[in-house]
């Protein structure tokens, strides 16, 4: 499949998608992955290069402004740009390793690269339409769908088994924040209590 196909099949029809991208290795997805990923930052740092102009003309200088603030736009556009790419490609291989412990407790066999690939190929949605205000919302939502049937594709699941791959993580990491939360809460309230106790005994 030619890049134009894999994002129409992965937007519109992601299940058929992946069962052709089954047998597909792994340096083809991260191509793949690599160009939707410099796409999605492109378009972010163009917009931060604008709102740098926009920002500079309305600072009062005129033409002197609106050339300082495309300045600042442009370095920040350029520090997201790489910033971003290094950080994606990291986090498609560190996050989909984390996620293949889930899906190897619910039964996912198919090894660490069926996972990548379901990953990087789920972010499609998010990673086109991310930059954009409130359609993100709906793009990183079928992204999360796309990536469960992924899963659910590449490793033979079925669908229950790839959502649970999927929401354990969630659960754990909430549980963990709560008893974090839980932790520091305490820890400051021996601390004030302590605090204060220590002050009213210094009266005479």
């Amino acid at each position: 499949m030619d890049f134009y196909e894999k994002v129409k099949g992965l937007l519109l029809e992601p299940s058929k998608t992946f069962d052709v991208l089954k047998e597909e290795p792994l340096d083809v997805a991260i191509k793949y992955y690599i160009c939707i990923a410099a796409v999605y930052s492109a378009l972010f740092a163009l917009l931060l290069g604008f709102a740098g102009s926009l920002s500079g003309s309305m600072m009062g200088f005129g033409n002197l402004g609106m050339m300082m603030g495309a300045g600042a736009g442009i370095g920040a556009a350029i520090t997201f740009f790489v910033v971003f790419m290094i950080m994606a490609i990291l986090g498609a291989f560190i996050g989909g390793a984390i996620l293949h412990i889930f899906v190897y407790i619910v039964g996912g066999r198919k090894g660490l690269t069926q996972t990548i690939k379901a990953g990087m190929y789920g972010s499609t949605a998010s990673l086109l339409f991310g930059w954009l205000p409130i359609i993100n919302i709906i793009a990183v939502i079928w992204s999360l769908v796309t990536e469960i049937i992924g899963i659910r594709q590449l490793h033979e699941l079925t669908t229950g088994r790839a959502i649970l791959a999927q929401v354990l993580p969630i659960i754990i990491a909430f549980i963990l924040a709560m008893v974090l939360a839980a932790f520091l809460v305490i820890a400051f309230s021996t601390t004030a209590f302590n605090t204060t106790g220590s002050g009213m005994n210094s009266f005479p």
